[in-house]
């Protein structure tokens, strides 16, 4: 037997695995569920915690308070108190925010225009996987 392919060459990757566990950590923030809603609700402006929480419906008022520090804490959003009895407290975007606003609203109208294809989608799997 004669040894085949012996100058095989490795190919060199342009990423470090570092940098993907910084992108992941970023996707995961701004891929959740929750934040996605909440960056879409502050597109239109600043709003109340309360104001929030009725608007993002089925949030308990825990994950709601973590969302919008998890979205605080990586420059997304600015929290504003204001010196009012009872406190009144703003969250609105900030400018990193905002550039993130703009892909999301673009996803949710993707979303929204292509759910009745995915409904069907979905209803004829469904359909097919009952036929087995």
């Amino acid at each position: 037997m004669v040894p085949e392919h012996t100058q095989v060459t490795i190919p060199r990757l342009d990423h470090e695995s570092s940098d993907c566990r910084a992108v992941s950590q970023v996707l995961a923030r701004v891929g959740d569920k929750w934040s996605v809603l909440i960056v879409s609700l502050l597109g239109d402006g600043p709003r109340r915690f309360n104001e929030i929480k009725r608007m993002v419906g089925g949030i308990s008022q825990r994950m709601l308070t973590l969302t919008l520090r998890g979205l605080e804490r990586d420059g997304l959003v600015t929290r504003t108190v204001f010196p009012t009895i009872p406190p009144r407290v703003d969250y609105e975007l900030t400018d990193l925010g905002r550039s993130l606003w703009i892909p999301v609203e673009a996803l949710g109208k993707w979303a929204r225009e292509q759910q009745p294809q995915i409904q069907a989608a979905q209803r004829e799997f469904d359909r097919r996987a009952t036929d087995l």
